[in-house]
């Protein structure tokens, strides 16, 4: 790092960064229909960053303090020879200079990947399930088989990595299965994290129809359950509680009912280098070019000091009727879920 740089990265509002979010990838084997179009444009692999520039970015955040890594996509454990980063990124949990390697799946590669996951040192894993029922799990996710995920679980459960399943509340789709949902995960001794869509890309359909306030959803639940808040954290945006009748925890991400910029501690890379301060902003800071420029990080620490402190107070995601645009262009998928 730099002479004038300190160890750790604070940002302009005095706030630590200690979480990266890191995309290995945009391409997936799912087309879900709120985070991509069916017929998707990846990138062309020289754009890439190599797995070893991934290690060596990775590396350089955690010796500025980040203690918790989630890898991402795209779908991240499509992409060649993935398991070589995990074994690299492990000896930073080895050293104890992080606390936490983990990964955003949507579970298609997990029964081929669980065992050496957790051999890695991941202990757990995000898995995105939006819907119970193989017919509409199909049709969100284009191209997706439930029975995969299911022995995907399986196999996850079985290497000891402990499960939180993902689902994007979908007005007009899964509402009528939030019940089903927390009753399946809670019988599994799964988490549940429930999020509101986000306006990230354009995939071909107006988002105002997708959208389900999760205030609507909390107050649906309360008919049937006993919500407990409870101080319980991940490192993520989720605030949660649990449900007395079966014990176990449910999370709300509510980035336009109720934003979670206040306590930010993350940050985004994209599998191009490309850094985001803010998932909901588009100021953003190239890592590729000081990477490559120079085998030593001095030039790589500098830009990234120059990045945390443009880090933003919030975002701006607003779901617009009028204008039916998404906020960002880019999609999800490219930022890192």
């Amino acid at each position: 790092m730099t002479a004038s740089s300190s160890p750790n990265l604070v940002d302009p509002f005095g706030r630590h960064v200690t979480y990266l979010r890191v995309s290995v990838t945009d391409r997936c084997d799912f087309r879900c229909v709120y985070c991509m179009s069916e017929h998707m444009t990846f990138l062309p692999k020289k754009d890439l960053l190599t797995l070893e520039e991934l290690d060596r970015v990775c590396s350089a955040f955690v010796s500025r303090g980040v203690r918790k890594l989630r890898i991402t996509g795209g779908e991240p454990l499509v992409r060649k020879n993935i398991m070589w980063l995990f074994r690299s990124l492990a000896r930073h949990l080895d050293s104890g200079t992080l606390d936490e390697l983990t990964l955003t799946t949507n579970g298609s590669q997990l029964k081929k990947y669980a065992a050496d996951l957790k051999a890695c040192g991941v202990e757990r894993v995000n898995v995105s399930i939006d819907s119970l029922d193989p017919e509409k799990f199909k049709s969100i996710t284009r191209w997706g088989e439930l029975t995969t995920v299911m022995d995907g679980l399986a196999a996850a459960q079985a290497a000891g990595l402990k499960i939180k399943i993902n689902t994007v509340a979908l007005k007009g789709f899964n509402e009528d299965e939030i019940n089903d949902l927390v009753i399946f995960c809670h019988d599994h001794e799964f988490d549940l994290t429930l999020i509101e869509t986000m306006p990230l890309g354009d995939i071909e359909g107006d988002r105002t129809d997708q959208y389900l306030p999760l205030s609507v959803v909390r107050a649906r639940l309360m008919d049937k359950w006993t919500l407990q808040d409870i101080p319980y954290k991940t490192g993520g945006p989720a605030r949660y509680v649990e449900i007395k009748e079966t014990g176990g925890r449910l999370g709300f991400i509510t980035p336009l009912t109720h934003n979670f910029c206040e306590g930010c501690n993350r940050v985004r890379l994209t599998c191009t280098g490309t850094l985001y301060m803010c998932l909901g902003q588009d100021d953003a800071a190239d890592l590729r070019a000081p990477m490559r420029a120079s085998s030593d990080d001095t030039m790589l620490h500098q830009a990234i000091d120059e990045a945390i402190d443009r880090k933003p107070k919030g975002h701006d995601f607003i779901i617009d009727r009028e204008q039916q645009k998404p906020a960002l262009s880019r999609h999800m998928s490219v930022t890192g879920g």
